[in-house]
């Protein structure tokens, strides 16, 4: 196992861990998490691939933005400093989103891909009481309430499901820092990719928690209907958290491969 600090734009460093041997695979959080979130997979992983996990750029022990940047250039580069060509990527929420933006962008670096509970470019998301609620303490900087938010509407199934404390220690500190990197990444295009899901080519599987926030759900469906080739895997007893509460599925899905 290496741990490392890898140089970015900017003068960032983005902290990143590195384990196993075999088939390059990359790990990708969400906006208010950091590689934490891999805790109950990253160690069987390693038995089976080359792994590699990374804090996204301003949240766990990665530095804030200082400049404009972009989450898909920072993948390059964790990439390019390991030297890995290829390497399947498996990215939960906006990291679900940033590897299938990548994918798009640098399909040759790209073996697979599996996308859980993922977000995507250019899905319209409806207007509700609690997701208002959560984008009003994003927006306001409260970081106490949006934890408190992030708790109630993505981790639903709460303190009795498995994970639990690892979820609320990691989002209850990046809360506090969510707002620097949301603010500096630098988002091209005009177009977003639910728009060019057939252009995806490499191996896809869209995986969701069956506790999974409905919307959650509708772009999974969309993605796996969209995206050619690709399967869905609805897991049972998970919710946005998958990863940590339904750890042994994940890793099914993930190494079958």
């Amino acid at each position: 196992m290496t741990i490392e600090y890898i140089p970015v734009s900017g003068d960032g460093r983005l902290w990143a861990e590195k384990a196993g041997d075999g088939a390059p695979m990359v790990l990708l959080h969400g906006s208010v998490h950091d590689s934490r979130l891999w805790d109950g997979v990253f160690p069987e992983l390693a038995r089976h691939r080359t792994v590699i996990r990374y804090d996204a750029r301003g949240l766990g022990r990665s530095t804030p933005p200082t400049a404009p940047f972009r989450f898909e250039d920072d993948l390059l580069a964790v990439l390019d400093h390991f030297g890995v060509e290829r390497a399947a990527l498996v990215g939960l929420s906006m990291g679900g989103e940033v590897a299938l933006d990548f994918t798009l962008e640098h399909p040759a670096r790209v073996r697979s891909l599996t996308l859980v509970g993922a977000s995507a470019g250019g899905h319209d998301w409806p207007r509700s009481p609690e997701l208002d609620a959560y984008a009003a303490a994003d927006r306001e900087g409260d970081a106490a309430r949006l934890a408190e938010r992030e708790l109630t509407l993505w981790a639903s199934l709460g303190d009795r499901a498995p994970g639990y404390a690892t979820i609320c220690d990691m989002v209850t500190e990046n809360a506090k820092v969510r707002a620097a990197a949301e603010k500096g990444h630098a988002r091209f295009g005009d177009v977003g990719a639910v728009e060019l899901l057939d252009r995806v080519t490499v191996p896809t599987t869209v995986v969701v928690g069956d506790h999974d926030h409905p919307e959650i759900g509708v772009i999974a469906r969309r993605l796996a209907e969209g995206i050619p080739g690709a399967r869905l895997e609805i897991v049972a007893a998970a919710d946005h958290y998958l990863p940590l509460r339904a750890p042994e599925r994940l890793l099914d899905v993930v190494l079958a491969d």
